[in-house]
């Protein structure tokens, strides 16, 4: 299966996972006279909305390239993770605008039964952000990176639920908006996790030199390739889950001119060839004096 079906596939499971909590968190919300469980089903309705846009933008980056598009579609992905993070900090302001009106408002003491919801969720969503996070690291997708962050966000909104119920009924009267103090903290972690998010992505579309080990990788294979005597530049961009390489090869200075375009083209086809998540390389070939700069 390649990277972008895996990210797809991985999406798939997102959705309906959100799906099925958000439900759930609703009604024992409702019934069970927690806000900060209302919260968290409003956190999980938002994170059904940004995976569908992260399933739209995985399917779009897939498209091949183009006249239009000669580096492919990929700079489609930090654009989308962008719109996740919009979600996150837009949940995270309605979480904080609803907890301060039920503050402000009296109300029951949630019932004890939605303790066990809670820590069912709270497995459930570590589970679910270890294995997208997993996913997106295979597969080099920053907005499946930041789709993971989603269900890691979730579960600690429903930790500090957790204990804001907790409080609730041990205290009793006088505690009953403990949870929405708690949906408080959980607002402030989403916006806290919105800017983890935001950074690598802003980095990515604004081709930020990040990829130092890749970097290192790229030299060391180049160095195998006969005829290569050294590395000078090397410039790595991100677009989708592929990467692009500008590199400048250093060579004997006294070969001829067809000589060099094939040593060009063997030292592409050795990048290529050991690494899959390279889509492009353009190689520059420069003498080499005994000297490396």
């Amino acid at each position: 299966m390649s990277p972008e079906e895996t990210a797809i596939k991985t999406t798939y499971f997102s959705i309906a996972g959100n799906l099925g909590l958000a439900l759930i968190k609703g009604f024992a919300g409702v019934f069970g006279n927690s806000y900060a469980l209302i919260a968290d089903a409003i956190e999980s309705t938002t994170d059904i909305f940004s995976s569908f846009f992260v399933l739209l933008g995985l399917k779009y980056a897939k498209r091949p390239a183009d006249d239009n598009h000669p580096y492919g579609h990929g700079k489609i992905e930090p654009i989308i993770t962008f719109v996740v993070v919009a979600f996150l900090v837009t949940s995270a302001t309605i979480i904080v605008y609803e907890s301060i009106e039920n503050i402000r408002t009296p109300h029951k003491t949630p019932k004890a039964w939605t303790l066990i919801v809670l820590g069912l969720i709270i497995v459930w969503k570590e589970v679910s952000y270890r294995i997208v996070m997993r996913r997106g690291e295979q597969t080099q997708s920053s907005s499946l990176q930041a789709d993971a962050w989603h269900h890691r966000s979730d579960a600690i909104t429903s930790v500090t639920a957790f204990v804001g119920i907790s409080i609730a009924l041990i205290f009793g009267k006088g505690f009953e908006t403990a949870d929405d103090w708690a949906a408080l903290v959980a607002a402030a972690f989403i916006l806290y996790n919105s800017y983890l998010i935001l950074r690598p992505a802003l980095g990515e579309i604004m081709d930020e030199q990040r990829h130092h080990e890749l970097v290192d990788e790229v030299r060391e294979i180049s160095l195998t390739v006969k005829g290569i005597k050294a590395t000078e530049k090397c410039y790595i961009r991100k677009s989708g889950m592929k990467f692009h390489v500008d590199l400048h090869a250093m060579v004997n200075g006294t070969i001829s001119v067809t000589e060099g375009h094939k040593l060009a083209h063997d030292l592409k086809d050795a990048l290529v060839e050991k690494m899959p998540n390279i889509d492009n390389v353009l190689i520059h070939i420069e003498p080499f004096e005994g000297e490396v700069l």
